[in-house]
């Protein structure tokens, strides 16, 4: 019924407006145009031609890395608990991939009546964008299901390699799993974009782009916002089971631990990868069209030339991150090993931090030297001056984790006083400390990337070949060097989901209760194995992924917003170039208009909505798993019936299928009916979506992970089980939970979606604008835009009032049972009966 509204509206109320053009039109410059007097004079085509061997070699050293964590030993039994994990990690994506199907059937039929309709462009070109959709979409879908087969394929090995004396195993194994993923992941995009480049017709190529981008941000938006619902639905459910029934962590018995593994998956592996796909491609769509817009053949500053060799420049320097990634990992390994491989003990972080500095470290050399190669003979320095801005942003992706470390980790003086505030006030202070954290990182975050941001606007502010605005391609560059060593920044990220789930595999297996386990590991593998230290050596590494988690997710928000500025002065560009029949322009962004405050008000309410609706998401989708959980987990069995799992996971996924579609009716509803109301209104609020999802993104994902390694230190650094210490920190974790891994990590894709599907909304307004003003017609856009707000207020609605705990009448009868326990019930002001085995009994 969803789906057929929207396109219902999309129809009726947009079809009437077929006759319209569309002036923006970005055409890709004649690559070969560049000529390299540094390589030889090789020109721009064939550069990035020959580019194309080092990304294979990337992907070939991607796959190799595969295959040994594939064939590393592993005993059957924790084999098997990965197996079902991918089972049901794979029902799961293939729900999704349904779900992506509808949404491009949405999004295609808009693409297709903006381009045929409105920029009158031949069907043949149209089916060629839309192909390029499609890839983008196939393009996130694909490395998110490589993504979850080779972390479950790293989560036994690193369970089992847990068993060994030294645990250097236990840190390499998820690491050498995320590089894998990073550097397929970065070898695909580039493929792509670069198959975009050379292979595209260059009147067709800034379309395809579009259209790419478009497709991979919507995947992303999908996979990111349903991941992180599904995953803290089943985390919170499997949590809470440890307070209900005093059982353990991952305890075979709970129904909800098997959903937790999938949702690890589905949330900290499918949503990153795919968010990872598209950033990298979204921040180079950004780049792309500045430059077009600029000094393309129709832009502000014509110059085709230029505009070649800044693309090529930029593309080279992407291919070289595949290089500087791939030495840094294999100097990062063999110090590690030399470090750590004999040791009986050593901090998991450790390994981690240096393979991110010196992979900065290495990156900032190398782009200043290929820099020199390929364009020292540009005017005004520009060689240094655009790798010094790079090198912002590559600092930035490396100073950025020091500053989430400091809020997050372990040893951290914040994680420290959230155990110290719960010891004494509870869930309460453990709650309110816990924020503290999420504020002060907000607060340092920003004025880092303030600091770098404006250190690259000082750098350019001068050079007049980038017009009247240096800052805004430099803010761009920015950007780019956060990505600046892309495969790196995605294994750290890897890291966390890989962890989680061996400590899980571990406990699910049961490993230690098998008869003869020790005799049979020694006879087939050639060690005794010791589980006790393996068991705290999982744990303790827990705690690395989880930090390391948390490190990534800035460094993608960030580059989100700072990505968005560049695509939001595309529609500032086409304002400017509009000029209506009195003389003026169309563009009107200035704080006295009342457009601006209007639009930067509305922008900030939409990033409260979205963090709430989301997570009342998660609120419900957990009250219902735990509601399942408790009425049908046996504690007197070995471990749960699989069945019982399996409707878990149908709750998750019910839930997070549920909660997205309301969030991407009202995103998609929203977008549109801005952009009617007024183009420059519509600039305002991108402008505020961005800021305002900026610091609530780093305050709630900083604040969830400092919960969550304080419950850390409190069960393997303190050994505080079960007692009230622990119990206060599990609250504060549960709550971290949608903070951290639902509503923070979703703005990331939320922001670059509303700006690109921005893109086309105010191209369509714009038209309606510009056409009432020749013929002196009613302008139909404020109309069109009331019914998409009504819609899309409809939505904001249902994803509080349609996504209602149901209230239950209480049951004041106390029935007698045999063995009763008073458990927490679904009205945490009453109490209701339960039997140890589980069952309730009023």
């Amino acid at each position: 019924m969803k789906k057929a509204l929207l396109l219902l509206v999309f129809g009726v109320l947009l079809t009437p407006f077929a006759s319209f053009a569309s002036e923006a039109d970005l055409v890709v410059p004649d690559l070969r145009q560049s000529v390299f007097g540094g390589l030889g004079g090789i020109n721009g085509w064939n550069l990035l031609f020959y580019g194309i061997v080092v990304i294979v070699l990337g992907l070939f050293f991607g796959m190799i890395q595969f295959n040994r964590i594939k064939n590393l030993p592993v005993h059957h039994s924790m084999a098997k608990v990965s197996n079902i994990i991918y089972e049901t990690c794979k029902t799961y994506l293939l729900q999704q991939g349904k779900f992506l199907i509808i949404l491009f059937l949405i999004i295609g039929f808009a693409i297709s009546y903006y381009f045929i309709g409105l920029a009158h462009v031949s069907i043949p070109k149209t089916m060629l964008i839309l192909l390029w959709t499609v890839l983008g979409i196939l393009g996130s879908y694909g490395v998110a299901w490589f993504g979850i087969r080779i972390n479950t394929y790293a989560n036994s090995r690193t369970s089992f390699a847990a068993l060994k004396k030294k645990p250097f195993d236990v840190m390499s194994i998820p690491l050498q799993a995320g590089m894998s993923v990073g550097l397929l992941l970065i070898c695909i995009e580039l493929i792509m974009m670069i198959a975009i480049l050379l292979f595209i017709p260059g009147d067709s190529a800034g379309a395809c782009f579009v259209g790419f981008a478009i497709g991979e941000s919507l995947a992303a938006s999908a996979l990111r916002i349903a991941g992180g619902i599904f995953t803290k639905i089943a985390d919170i459910g499997a949590d809470l089971m440890k307070i209900v029934f005093k059982i353990g962590e991952d305890d075979p018995r709970n129904p909800g631990v098997i959903a937790d593994c999938t949702g690890d998956n589905a949330g900290d592996s499918v949503g990153p990868t795919a968010d990872g796909f598209e950033t990298y491609g979204v921040t180079g769509v950004a780049l792309i069209t500045f430059i077009i817009l600029m000094f393309g053949e129709t832009g502000l500053m014509p110059n085709v030339g230029f505009a070649s060799t800044l693309i090529v420049w930029i593309f080279a320097m992407r291919v070289l991150m595949i290089f500087t990634s791939v030495f840094a990992y294999l100097v990062n390994q063999a110090i590690a090993k030399a470090r750590y491989s004999q040791a009986d003990h050593f901090n998991f972080e450790a390994p981690l931090t240096s393979l991110v500095w010196i992979t900065s470290i290495i990156s900032i050399v190398v782009t200043y030297v290929v820099s020199d190669i390929l364009i020292s003979d540009l005017p005004e320095g520009l060689w240094w001056k655009l790798s010094t801005i790079i090198s912002c942003g590559t600092l930035a992706a490396a100073v950025i984790p020091e500053l989430t470390k400091a809020f997050t980790s372990s040893s951290s003086r914040h994680v420290q006083e959230v155990v110290t505030a719960s010891r004494e006030g509870g869930a309460s202070l453990t709650i309110l400390s816990g924020m503290v954290a999420g504020n002060f990182s907000a607060f340092w975050k920003g004025m880092v990337m303030m600091a770098l941001m404006a250190t690259a606007f000082y750098t350019v502010q001068d050079i007049a070949i980038f017009g009247d605005y240096p800052g805004i391609f430099a803010f761009g560059l920015v950007a780019f060097g956060f990505l600046g060593m892309g495969p790196v920044t995605i294994a750290v990220d890897s890291y966390g989901p890989v962890t989680d789930n061996a400590q899980s595999v571990f406990e699910l297996s049961q490993i230690e209760k098998i008869p003869n386990i020790k005799e049979e590991i020694l006879n087939d593998f050639g060690f005794e194995p010791n589980f006790v230290s393996g068991k705290h050596n999982l744990e303790e590494n827990d705690s690395a992924g989880n930090t390391f988690k948390a490190t990534a997710k800035p460094v993608l928000i960030g580059t989100a917003v700072i990505g968005a500025t560049t695509m939001i002065f595309a529609i500032i560009l086409l304002l400017k170039g509009t000029i209506l029949s009195n003389g003026e322009s169309l563009l009107q962004i200035q704080l006295t208009d009342p457009s601006v405050i209007l639009g930067l008000i509305t922008g900030g309410a939409v990033i409260f909505w979205f963090s709430g609706a989301s997570m009342q998401a998660v609120t419900t989708g957990a009250y219902r798993a735990v509601e399942y959980i408790k009425r049908n987990i046996d504690l007197d069995k070995t471990e749960a019936d699989i069945e019982d799992s399996k409707n878990v996971v149908r709750i998750c996924t019910q839930y997070a299928q549920t909660g997205m579609w309301n969030i991407f009716a009202v995103i998609l509803c929203l977008t549109l009916a801005f952009a009617f109301f007024s183009p420059n209104f519509f600039v305002a609020y991108l402008i505020s979506i961005a800021i305002f999802g900026l610091f609530q993104a780093m305050y709630m994902a900083n604040a969830g992970g400092a919960w969550d390694n304080a419950k850390k230190v409190v069960e393997v650094d303190l050994k505080e089980k079960n007692t009230p210490l622990h119990d206060a920190t599990i609250i504060g974790d549960t709550v971290g939970d949608p903070y951290k891994d639902t509503s923070s990590v979703a703005l990331n894709p939320i922001i670059k979606f509303s700006t690109l599907f921005g893109l086309l909304a105010a191209e369509i307004a714009i038209e309606l604008i510009v056409q009432s003003d020749k013929t002196g017609n009613i302008n139909y856009a404020p109309y069109i835009g009331a019914v998409f707000l009504v819609i899309g207020l409809f939505f904001v609605y249902r994803s509080f009032y349609g996504m209602r705990i149901p209230a239950k009448e209480v049951n004041t009868s106390t029935p007698q049972t045999k063995h009763e326990e008073t458990q927490m019930g679904s009205n945490h002001q009453n109490q209701i009966k339960m039997d140890v085995a589980g069952k309730t009994s009023n």
